[in-house]
């Protein structure tokens, strides 16, 4: 096995995406570990990268992303790298890396720029594929030798998802002992089809008070999308907009569930081993055979037919359908 000082794993994407990309550290770290680890993303995932083991240092995209060309080679050349992986393919990077002089630059054939930028290439197509994304993401390190492919199981042991900050004492104190504290994370920015308001209106009912503390999380701009939720259900803990995300991180950790569509923290649950509970659309290649949380405790809700009505509209009426009652009984099996 050759020796590399320092890899680089770029990734300049959403949360999930970048959660579902860690286990590329784990398994680098598991084939080399000695070397250092560095993880190229988007500043509003730095919490989620840092709370892994097996990344050594973060950097910023956004702060090199901007500067004079001559410095922005400067910057790749400082960091060292032997390696660099293309997970998320951007052309700007892999221009970079290129001219910073990164030795093995890694990338798929079916990125055009891929082409005059990597010199080593695999055939990759994620949009045909039927692997999960996180499997297609270490299919990257074949060349570095990993194996082929990687089963659920062993994915999980690779996230490394350990360094979390500590939860602060208000936070803490708004789980209960005596109850299954589960957090609904209604919308997902865009990034998903959802479930909608009403759903999980219902689902709430559904979850006797006496046995379950509900919170409620999401970005800013949820607030007024979920507002009618809060006023039908006003025992619920409404957390939108009061957590930074290295707090939410840890609450998640901390409690006992979270349901959402494909979002991010849905990811976040199942990578801390939490009752992770998706519900997904059956349109390709949005279905949970590509985007499924992989942890050691995740369920998803899909209906089992083959959906293509729904794939121009964002309100799908295949994921709308899947029935509150069904989950509120999987979730009160859970407590």
């Amino acid at each position: 096995m050759p020796h590399y000082n320092t890899f680089i794993i770029s990734r300049t994407d959403a949360i999930g995406d970048v959660v579902l990309t860690l286990p590329v550290a784990g398994l680098l770290r598991c084939l080399y570990p000695e070397s250092k680890i560095v993880f190229l993303g988007k500043p509003y995932t730095r919490d989620v990268i840092k709370a892994c083991e097996h990344v050594d240092e973060f950097i910023d995209w956004e702060k090199i992303k901007y500067l004079p060309a001559q410095d922005q080679v400067s910057e790749f050349k400082n960091i060292g790298a032997d390696v660099i992986i293309h997970v998320f393919p951007d052309m700007q990077i892999a221009l970079l890396a290129k001219k910073a002089g990164i030795k093995k630059r890694i990338g798929t054939t079916n990125r055009f720029f891929h082409w005059f930028t990597c010199n080593k290439l695999i055939r990759l197509s994620r949009r045909r594929s039927s692997y999960h994304e996180a499997q297609l993401n270490l299919k990257l390190l074949t060349l570095l030798g990993a194996k082929k492919n990687y089963s659920f199981e062993e994915i999980t042991g690779l996230y490394g998802f350990t360094k979390m900050e500590t939860l602060n004492e208000e936070l803490a104190s708004l789980l209960k002992k005596n109850k299954f504290n589960i957090i609904i994370h209604p919308k997902s920015k865009g990034s998903s089809r959802e479930w909608g308001t009403d759903n999980f209106s219902a689902l709430i009912n559904l979850l006797p008070k006496e046995k379950f503390e509900i919170f409620v999380t999401g970005t800013p701009g949820d607030i007024e999308p979920l507002k009618e939720i809060f006023s039908r259900h006003p025992q619920i803990n409404n957390l939108i907009g009061k957590i930074s995300l290295a707090q939410f991180i840890a609450f998640i950790a901390k409690a006992d569930g979270l349901i959402a569509c494909s979002t991010g923290p849905l990811h976040i649950a199942a990578a801390t081993g939490i009752n992770a509970i998706g519900i997904y659309p059956p349109i390709h290649p949005l279905h949970p055979g590509r985007w499924a949380p992989i942890g050691k405790n995740v369920n998803v809700f899909v209906l089992n037919k083959e959906c293509n009505d729904c794939r121009n509209s964002y309100n799908c009426s295949c994921i709308r359908s899947i029935n509150a009652a069904e989950v509120a009984a999987y979730i009160r099996s859970l407590a």
